[in-house]
């Protein structure tokens, strides 16, 4: 089995049996008393941004603030999409975001939180997103990043890592480096206007909410002993009153006018 279809196998599985997960981390990771999903919502225009698609929508934590735009979620799994639909949303879309089943030009946003970094194959789903955008239309996608962290952060991020023994890879990081992403946007029609970086913190008040933040994390082959390792470090955090760091980037691009 090669990298990616290990990667896809993995995900396909990770998100059956855990929907919901990532929202219910990024829903109480906050900043100044935003959360990450606000802070990619400031990006999106009231006005001019509308219909919205949300690319690997997961549980559609963004329909409610979206719906009056023309909200439309697509994501390839099964039980994210059924516990969107149990939870109210609508305009819910089974489909691969490397193969969009929407015509080109039909969307004036393009939203995505935390998948650029585990779609595949990216440059697929970039051109695709690109596609579906009206002319001078934006990709406005929410990415986990290293920093910034404050305080006791690296504290309790290595213990995480060295629990873990490991640190947190996806699929395309080296996409999406700083240095490469330009060249990879503007290969798909599309030109980066803005990255930008900030910590939230998520603050477990129990053993429960400590193993939901660790259970939401992407780690292929993880052990049972690994996996206990991590649960005892992260319930020292509780102990301690720690807020774990979720730092976040994001970035905003926009598809690029046709010439005259």
């Amino acid at each position: 089995m090669d990298l990616w279809t290990g990667w896809q196998a993995y995900l396909t599985d990770f998100h059956e049996r855990r929907p919901g997960i990532t929202e219910a981390v990024l829903g109480r990771a906050t900043r100044e008393g935003r959360t990450g999903y606000d802070w990619l919502l400031e990006a999106v225009s009231t006005t001019g941004d509308r219909p919205v698609l949300d690319l690997a929508c997961g549980s559609a934590p963004l329909e409610p603030a979206l719906r009056e735009l023309g909200y439309l979620g697509v994501d390839a799994s099964a039980a994210e999409l059924a516990r969107a639909r149990a939870h109210g949303a609508s305009g819910l879309l089974r489909a691969d975001a490397a193969r969009l089943p929407l015509r080109s030009a039909s969307c004036g946003a393009v939203v995505c939180s935390m998948g650029l970094q585990i779609l595949t194959p990216l440059p697929d789903v970039l051109r695709e997103a690109a596609r579906v955008l009206v002319p001078t239309g934006k990709l406005i996608a929410l990415l986990p990043d290293h920093g910034p962290l404050r305080g006791a952060d690296a504290l309790w991020l290595a213990g995480l890592m060295a629990a873990l023994g490991r640190p947190l890879t996806y699929p395309n990081d080296s996409l999406l480096r700083r240095r490469r992403l330009p060249q990879l946007l503007h290969a798909a029609g599309l030109e980066l206007t803005e990255d930008q970086c900030r910590r939230f913190g998520y603050r477990p008040r129990s053993a429960v909410e400590a193993e939901v933040f660790l259970d939401s994390l992407y780690i292929p082959g993880l052990t049972s002993r690994r996996h206990r390792a991590a649960k005892r470090w992260l319930h020292a955090a509780v102990r301690a009153h720690a807020a774990l760091p979720v730092p976040l980037r994001r970035i905003t691009a926009v598809r690029a006018a046709p010439a005259d």
